[in-house]
């Protein structure tokens, strides 16, 4: 059974659902002219150049602004993987592995654009005021109630996933790292844990989105510091190693010291599984977040989309991949790999603080996942149990809790593997949901050129599915 699972596991996120969401971000890439380079400065400008001011956090309907909404986003997707997971890609697929992560990166800033742009359009307001949207919206509302059992896959797949890869593992990344670095009980890191984030869910939302927008930025910003530190000591093997990047990008990296050698294909299938598995781009996930945001256009909350990934993929994993790669080759060939990798090319420039702030950075990176995915989870939940009561909350946000204290002890491959099957499982439907409605996606998109970049077109004239016909659910 478990060999079944694992090789399910392996096609899920092998060549055909890579190339299926590779499919979407070229699909969307020609279509818009590719809008996420042409429009760069505008993109940067519209999110980081106006995310903290107050115009931006109030304008529009929604339950969260879009600093809140943006940084519980990023809290979902920056996490171990961030760490751990470019240090295997780099080990298993070689430097080349680096360049394939840019790539999937590149196109999926146009990919979590379009998602969070359809999330906001067909999101609703739920009876308790606050606002619900995400795949299983748009695939019922957008292609109609006869495509509703893929709006449910999604739906329970985001809930297993959720409880395996955000509720489960997160605790377990947390306690092992703080076991390993500084020999705290267990036991002790998951109750702290579990209370910390029963505290910040008993706020809800809205709880949720104040919390991390305090944690993630600063958490990011550390570990690019301490990444840039680690760059900056080791600047004369820079080039070398973007050398290495591009050269193993389409040469087989062949087995050097304690590292395995790699195929093409294996080095592609690394580069955009972790990049795709970091950032989140075409599964559906952030887009849930985001549909919560307060915004007067549904592609302004998309432009974030494209941000979110920059920052994730581009700036983060690259601090992670560069920190390695500039290190000495006796470190990142010495089949080391997951954090060891990483904590033994920043301890080569920082010592045991090396070590100390990589044991930070997994800590709050896997914490801030933890969090922020509830409310991936919770919509989720919602959506195939609609009736939200208190009590109902209450039952559900414990839950959530529960797959922590569950992480003591030996941890079961069975739960690293279904994760792996319900996070495949979720790209599926939200691709062919994406490609589907295409066509809205591209109204929208010229609606926003119109008003905010041409200004052709008033901005009092407000697109709706209403106002186009897009409404089929």
């Amino acid at each position: 059974m478990e060999m079944w699972l694992k090789d399910a596991a392996n096609f899920l996120w092998g060549p055909p659902a890579l190339a299926l969401l590779g499919l979407v971000g070229v699909y969307f890439a020609i279509r818009t002219g590719f809008f996420q380079f042409r429009r760069f400065g505008h993109i940067m400008r519209n999110t980081a150049g106006e995310i903290f001011t107050r115009t931006n956090q109030t304008s529009g309907d929604g339950t969260l602004t879009p600093l809140q909404a943006v940084s519980t986003a990023l809290a979902g997707c920056v996490g171990t993987g961030n760490i751990a997971g470019v240090a295997t890609a780099i080990f298993i697929g070689g430097p080349g592995a680096v360049f394939w992560m840019w790539v999937i990166a590149l196109l999926g800033m146009l990919t979590k654009c379009v998602e969070v742009t359809l999330a906001q359009f067909y999101r609703i307001r739920g009876e308790d005021g606050i606002y619900y949207g995400g795949p299983m919206f748009y695939i019922e509302r957008g292609m109609g109630r006869g495509w509703k059992p893929l709006a449910l896959l999604f739906a329970f797949c985001i809930i297993i996933g959720g409880l395996g890869t955000a509720a489960f593992v997160q605790p377990y990344a947390i306690s092992s790292a703080l076991d390993n670095a500084f020999g705290i009980d267990r036991r002790i890191t998951i109750i702290v844990a579990e209370a910390v984030c029963a505290l910040v869910l008993i706020g809800g939302v809205k709880g949720i989105g104040r919390f991390c927008e305090r944690l993630t930025p600063i958490m990011c910003l550390l570990y690019i510091i301490g990444a840039l530190g680690v760059l900056a000591v080791n600047f004369q093997n820079i080039p070398s190693a973007i050398k290495a990047i591009f050269t193993y990008a389409f040469t087989p990296y062949g087995a050097v010291g304690g590292m395995a050698g790699s195929t093409l294909s294996l080095t592609l299938r690394q580069g955009a599984a972790r990049g795709t598995f970091s950032n989140e781009a075409g599964c559906g996930t952030s887009a849930i977040t985001h549909a919560t945001a307060m915004t007067p256009h549904p592609m302004k909350e998309g432009l974030y989309g494209c941000f979110e990934v920059f920052i994730d993929t581009i700036i983060v994993c690259s601090a992670t991949a560069l920190a390695i790669l500039s290190s000495s080759p006796e470190i990142w060939q010495g089949g080391m790999k997951d954090v060891e990798l990483t904590m033994a090319a920043f301890s080569q420039v920082y010592g045991y603080s090396g070590s100390i702030l990589v044991t930070a950075g997994v800590t709050l990176f896997a914490f801030s996942t933890m969090v922020g995915w509830e409310i991936n989870y919770e919509s989720a939940f919602f959506y195939i149990f609609p009736k939200k009561t208190r009590l109902m909350k209450f039952f559900m946000r414990v839950f959530w809790l529960i797959p922590g204290f569950l992480s003591l002890g030996h941890t079961p491959e069975l739960v690293w593997t279904v994760v792996d099957i319900s996070s495949g499982l979720w790209c599926i439907p939200n691709s062919i949901a994406m490609l589907a409605l295409g066509g809205v996606f591209m109204k929208i998109y010229d609606d926003y050129n119109k008003k905010y970049i041409l200004k052709t077109r008033s901005l009092d004239e407000i697109i709706s599915p209403e106002s186009i016909g897009a409404l089929k659910g």
